[in-house]
């Protein structure tokens, strides 16, 4: 857990600032990394005789990393792993208790603290050692580019989730994106709004916000806007202004 304690709001603006300035140079390394490999094979693949095909394989990891971003957001960040004390379970019940459970209900406890909200390096390197060298079983302007498009879709994921929670931009897609998002962060939100870049799993398994929220969160800037502010602020703080408001 980090040591960093609940910001009042008078030194708010100062930890968010310094929480931002942690969480990009945590990402250095994920972004350095992950985007040599994807340019490295996409290079490599604009060489061989079909580079648009390569290109097409490439770009369908966008849609790809959407529907892994849904699925793994729903079913793994949001799950509960509870010990369990039958022999065939016991073993990985109890790593997914260690690893899993800790890894995003700190975040939520936290919006803006840098050590759980953005990926390490470390994360996702298992499974991309396993994924890769299995990808090559198929020619290189295929199944190996289309890994390399989800891998960079990861890294834009994780830059725009860090731009969702530190800072605020004039782009109506951002705004979109980012008034859903802390609404999902809210104790009313929390068991919807999955999708981060894109709502449209959320639209296909059922699980968007209801159509009055979605109003208000779409509706003119400002109330969007303080919607917005309004379920982070309770997130960061612990105390549920907006419903202290209505009172």
């Amino acid at each position: 857990m980090s040591a960093d304690p609940r910001p009042t709001d008078k030194s708010f603006g100062f930890y968010k600032r310094r929480q931002a300035a942690i969480s990009r140079r945590r990402l250095v390394p994920v972004t350095a990394f992950y985007t040599s490999y994807s340019l490295l094979l996409l290079i490599l693949a604009s060489r061989t005789a079909h580079p648009y095909l390569a290109a097409a394989f490439f770009l369908a990891g966008v849609p790809v990393w959407t529907i892994v971003e849904y699925l793994f957001h729903r079913f793994v960040l949001h799950g509960r792993f509870k010990r369990s004390k039958k022999f065939y379970k016991k073993f990985y019940m109890g790593l997914a208790n260690k690893y899993l459970d800790p890894l995003h209900w700190e975040h939520h406890a936290r919006p803006t603290d840098a050590l759980h909200i953005s990926g390490q390096l470390k994360d996702l390197l298992p499974l991309f050692a396993v994924a890769v060298p299995l990808s090559f079983i198929f020619p290189l302007y295929t199944t190996p580019v289309l890994l390399a498009g989800t891998i960079q879709s990861y890294v834009a994921e994780e830059w725009i989730h860090h731009c969702l929670h530190f800072y605020n931009f004039r782009n109506r897609y951002f705004r979109h994106i980012k008034g859903y998002h802390l609404y999902h962060h809210s104790s009313h939100g929390i068991k919807m709004g999955f999708g981060i870049t894109s709502g449209f799993w959320d639209i296909v398994f059922g699980t968007r916000f209801p159509a009055r929220i979605r109003q208000r969160l779409s509706g003119p800037g400002r109330a969007a806007g303080r919607l917005a502010s309004d379920n982070l602020s309770e997130a960061a703080h612990g105390a549920p202004r907006a419903a202290a408001r209505r009172s």
